[in-house]
C-alpha cells in the first residue's frame, strides 16, 4: 500500500472527528468530580492503572472527609489509605494526594493552576493527567491526554507510526494532524469509542462507526 500523505491523513482525521462528534457529542468524563478542579485532579491521579468505575466508588467517601485541598493537606496518610485501599497502588496514590494538596496550599494558594506545566509540578500529576484537567476543568486544551485507549486507537488508525512508541510521541503525532479546536474532545470521545468498538480484545470492527476510515480494518500496512 502507498504511504498516506499528510494532507490525506489530516482529511481522514477530520472525517473521523465528525463521526465521533455525531455519535458521542463532545464526550463526557467518566470520573465523578462535581465540577471541582481539585477533585478532578485527585480522581485522575487515583485512576492510574485502574478503572474509572473503581475510582468513583471511593471518591464520595474521600471527598466527604476531605472536601478541599486544605482538608486533605492535613490528612493522616493511614486514613487516606484506608479510604482508597481497594485501588491498585493505593499507598503511593494516598501519598501523592496528600503531597499535591500540600503543594496546592503552599505554592498555589489552594487553587488548581490553569497551566499545563504548573500542573505537572504537583506530585502524581504527569502530562496525561495535566491534559485531562486542562481540557475537562478549564476547557483550555494544550494537548491531548494519551491513555491506553487513545494510544491503542491512534496506532490502529495509523495516526501514530511504529516509532511513536510512547504516550508522549503518540500525542505529538496526534497534535500534528488534529486542529486545536478538536483537542478538547478527543480523549473523552476515544475512551468511549475504545470501550464500545475499538476494544483491546475482540474489537467490533464489523460494526465500527469509522471502519471505512480505518487502515487496520481495511488491512492496509503502516504508513
Amino acid at each position: 500500500m502507498p504511504r498516506e500523505i499528510k494532507a490525506a491523513k489530516i482529511a481522514r482525521a477530520e472525517a473521523i472527528e465528525e463521526r465521533m462528534l455525531a455519535h458521542y457529542g463532545e464526550g463526557e468524563c467518566s470520573l465523578d468530580y462535581e465540577n471541582d478542579p481539585f477533585r478532578l485532579v485527585c480522581a485522575v491521579v487515583l485512576s492510574a492503572q485502574c478503572t474509572d468505575a473503581a475510582v468513583n466508588k471511593v471518591t464520595p467517601a474521600l471527598f466527604e472527609k476531605y472536601p478541599s485541598c486544605y482538608d486533605l493537606a492535613q490528612a493522616k496518610l493511614k486514613d487516606v489509605e484506608k479510604i482508597i485501599h481497594s485501588l491498585g497502588f493505593f499507598r503511593s496514590k494516598a501519598a501523592n494526594l496528600v503531597k499535591l494538596s500540600q503543594m496546592l496550599v503552599s505554592d498555589f494558594a489552594g487553587v488548581v493552576p490553569n497551566d499545563l506545566e504548573e500542573l505537572q509540578k504537583l506530585p502524581g500529576v504527569g502530562r496525561k493527567t495535566a491534559n485531562v484537567v486542562m481540557c475537562e476543568a478549564f476547557r483550555n486544551a494544550q494537548g491531548i491526554a494519551v491513555d491506553t485507549h487513545v494510544y491503542r486507537i491512534a496506532h490502529r488508525l495509523r495516526f501514530a507510526g511504529p516509532s511513536a512508541d510512547t504516550p508522549d510521541k503518540t500525542e505529538k503525532a496526534l497534535l500534528s494532524i488534529y486542529p486545536q479546536k478538536d483537542w478538547l474532545f478527543i480523549n473523552h470521545q476515544w475512551v468511549h469509542f475504545g470501550r464500545e468498538f475499538c476494544r483491546a480484545q475482540r474489537p467490533r470492527c464489523a460494526d465500527c462507526i469509522i471502519g471505512d476510515l480505518c487502515p487496520s480494518f481495511r488491512g492496509e500496512n503502516q504508513g
